[in-house]
C-alpha cells in the first residue's frame, strides 16, 4: 500500500460502506497472522539524527517541556516536598487541635491525622488512575491536562487557605487532590508523550516523562531546605509550588496541537492530524507515520475500545499485560520508592549525620536527573532490554552490598560513606534502567484500543504498591534491620531474569508489529493468542 493510497483511505473510512471496512480488517489479520512488517517501506525510514533537528525546528520540544512541568512533575514533587516541612505540618495540627479542643490530641490521635496526610495522596492516586479513561474520553488528551491542572491549583488553594483556617482537615482534602490530579496527570502525560513522538524516538520522547519526575523530586527537595521555603512559616507554601507551573500549562497547552495520533485514529481527520505533525515536528509530508497509524485504525476497527475488565479476559494481551505488571511490581518493590519515601531514616541508619542528610537527598536527585538525561540518548541505541535486565542485576547486586555494609557500618567509619555512595549507584542503575524504560515500554506493548483500559491497570498497581510500601516499610526496617534490603535484591533479581528471558524487545517497531512479537511467546507449547482466535471463530 503506497503512503498516498494509506492517507486517502484513512479520508474515505467513515463513509466508506462496510464491504471495504471488513476486507481491510481481513488484508490486517492476513498480515498479522503471516508475519509480515506492517507499515511502509523500511528504505523511507528518517534516521534517527533527522527528528533530532525536528526537535528545535518545529514546537515539539516546546510541548515536551509544557506537558512535563504540568505532568510527571508534580508527582515527583509531592513525593518528596513533604519531607522536609512534615515538623512544621504535625506541630500545626496539635496547635490547631488545642486550639478547637482545649487540650493536646492524643499520642494516637496525632498519629492517625498525620498518617491521613501522608497517605491520602496515595489515596487520591487511585481515584486519579481510574479516571483517565472517563477524562481522555469525554475531553480528548489535550483538555484533560488542562482540566487536571484545574484540579492542582483547586488543591494549593485548599492548601493555603488551611494555615488560615486552623483546619487540618483542609491539609488532607489537599492532599487528596493533589493525589489525583498527580496520578492523572502522570498517565495523560506519558499517552501524550507516545501519541506526538515519531516510533524513531519514541523511546527517547517519552523517557522525558521519567526526567520531570526526577526534575520534580530534586525541586521538592529544594525547595524544602530551609535557606529557600523550608522555615516553619512556609509549610502550606512549600507544598503549593507546583500550582505555579500548573497555570503555566493551563495558559500554553491551548495554542499547542492535540496528539496526531489521537486526531487520526479517534478523530479521523488525516488534515488535522497533518497539521499538527508539521506544527510539532517541522515541514514535511509524514506519509510513512500516517501510514503507520492508518493500520492501528484499521486494528482498532477490528477490536474496539475495551474497559477494564474486558481487557483483563482477552487472552491476546496476556502477555502485555503480564509484563507490565511484572515490571511495574519490581520497580516499586526494588526500593526505590521505599528510598524516596524514607530517605532521611535510611541514611541516617547508614551512619550520615542528620544535618547532613538534606543536603545528601539533594545529591540524590541531581544524580536522577543526570542519569535520565543521559538514558534519553542511549535508550535508541541500546534498546529496552539491557536496560531493564541489566539495571535490576545491577540494583540486586548493590543491594547485597548494601546488607553488608550497614552491618559493618560500626568496624570502620568509612563504611556509612560507602553505603552511601552504593544508594547513590542504586539511584544510577535504576534511573538508568528500569526507571528509563519502563514509561516507554508502557506506550510501546497496547494499540489505541487498549491503552486506556491498560493505564487503568498499571497506575492502579503502581499506586496501590506505594500506598503499601508508605504503610508497611517503616515495620520492615523494624523488624528485618539491615536485612529487609535482601527483600530489594530478590525482586530486583525476577525483574531481570523476566527481561532477560522472556520480554522481546521493542526499539524501533511499530505498535502492531510489538503485539505480534508477544503472540509469539508460549508457556510450555501453549500460545494464548491462538487460543483465544480459536475462540473468536466458533
Amino acid at each position: 500500500m503506497s503512503s498516498q493510497k494509506g492517507v486517502r483511505v484513512c479520508k474515505l473510512l467513515p463513509f466508506q460502506s462496510e464491504k471495504l471496512i471488513i476486507s481491510s480488517k481481513k488484508l490486517l489479520t492476513e498480515s498479522i497472522q503471516s508475519g509480515q512488517k506492517l507499515g511502509p517501506d523500511p528504505t523511507c525510514n528518517k534516521d534517527m539524527g533527522t527528528f533530532y533537528r525536528q526537535l528545535i525546528h518545529g514546537n515539539a520540544l516546546l510541548l515536551i517541556i509544557i506537558l512535563g512541568i504540568g505532568g510527571s512533575f508534580h508527582c515527583g514533587y509531592h513525593i518528596t516536598g513533604l519531607s522536609s516541612p512534615s515538623p512544621y505540618i504535625q506541630h500545626f495540627i496539635n496547635s490547631s487541635w488545642f486550639d478547637r479542643y482545649g487540650e493536646p490530641p492524643s499520642p494516637e490521635s496525632a498519629t492517625m491525622v498525620w498518617s491521613l496526610v501522608v497517605s491520602m495522596f496515595a489515596v487520591g492516586g487511585l481515584f486519579g488512575v481510574f479516571s483517565v479513561k472517563f477524562f481522555t474520553g469525554k475531553l480528548g488528551s489535550k483538555r484533560a491536562m488542562i482540566g487536571n491542572n484545574l484540579i492542582s491549583i483547586l488543591g494549593a488553594g485548599v492548601m493555603l487557605t488551611s494555615k488560615w483556617a486552623q483546619s487540618f482537615e483542609m491539609i488532607i482534602v489537599a492532599r487528596t487532590l493533589f493525589g489525583f490530579s498527580a496520578a492523572l496527570g502522570t498517565s495523560l502525560h506519558l499517552m501524550y508523550l507516545g501519541e506526538i513522538s515519531p516510533r524513531q524516538i519514541r523511546g527517547s520522547v517519552t523517557l522525558t516523562s521519567a526526567t520531570f519526575l526526577s526534575l520534580g523530586k530534586l525541586s521538592g527537595q529544594f525547595f524544602g531546605l530551609t535557606e529557600i521555603l523550608g522555615g516553619q512559616d512556609m509549610w502550606n507554601i512549600v507544598l503549593s509550588v507546583p500550582a505555579c507551573l500548573s497555570l503555566v500549562q493551563v495558559l500554553a497547552l491551548p495554542f499547542l496541537p492535540e496528539p496526531p495520533r489521537y486526531l487520526f485514529i479517534e478523530k479521523r481527520d488525516d488534515k488535522a492530524c497533518k497539521k499538527a505533525l508539521q506544527h510539532l515536528w517541522g515541514p514535511g509530508e509524514y506519509k510513512q507515520e500516517m501510514d503507520e497509524m492508518l493500520m492501528e485504525q484499521l486494528a482498532s476497527e477490528a477490536a474496539p475500545p475495551k474497559s477494564f475488565l474486558q481487557l483483563i479476559r482477552d487472552r491476546t494481551v496476556r502477555w502485555q499485560l503480564i509484563t507490565m505488571s511484572t515490571i511495574f511490581c519490581c520497580n516499586q518493590l526494588s526500593g526505590m520508592s521505599a528510598i524516596s519515601i524514607f530517605a532521611f531514616d535510611v541514611f541516617v541508619k547508614a551512619g550520615i549525620p542528620k544535618e547532613n542528610v538534606r543536603y545528601v537527598t539533594l545529591g540524590l536527585g541531581l544524580s536522577e536527573i543526570v542519569t535520565s538525561l543521559v538514558s534519553g540518548l542511549l535508550i535508541e541505541y541500546s534498546g529496552r532490554r539491557p536496560l531493564l535486565w541489566g539495571g535490576y542485576g545491577f540494583m540486586s547486586l548493590i543491594w547485597v552490598l548494601v546488607t553488608i555494609t550497614l552491618n559493618l557500618k560500626d568496624t570502620y567509619y568509612w563504611i556509612s560513606y560507602l553505603s552511601a555512595a552504593l544508594i547513590f549507584l542504586f539511584f544510577v542503575f535504576f534511573c538508568g534502567g528500569p526507571g528509563a524504560a519502563t514509561g516507554t515500554l508502557n506506550n510501546e506493548l497496547f494499540t489505541q484500543s487498549n491503552r486506556l483500559a491498560a493505564f487503568a491497570l498499571v497506575g492502579f498497581l503502581r499506586w496501590f504498591m506505594f500506598a503499601m510500601q508508605g504503610l508497611i516499610f517503616p515495620f520492615i526496617i523494624k523488624t528485618f534491620g539491615s536485612y529487609c534490603f535482601t527483600l530489594f535484591a530478590l525482586t530486583s533479581l525476577l525483574g531481570s531474569l523476566y527481561a532477560f528471558f522472556i520480554l522481546p524487545e521493542t526499539k524501533g517497531k511499530t505498535l502492531l508489529e510489538i503485539s505480534a512479537e508477544f503472540k509469539t511467546i508460549s508457556v510450555c507449547g501453549k500460545f494464548w493468542s491462538k487460543e483465544e482466535t480459536k475462540e473468536t471463530q466458533l
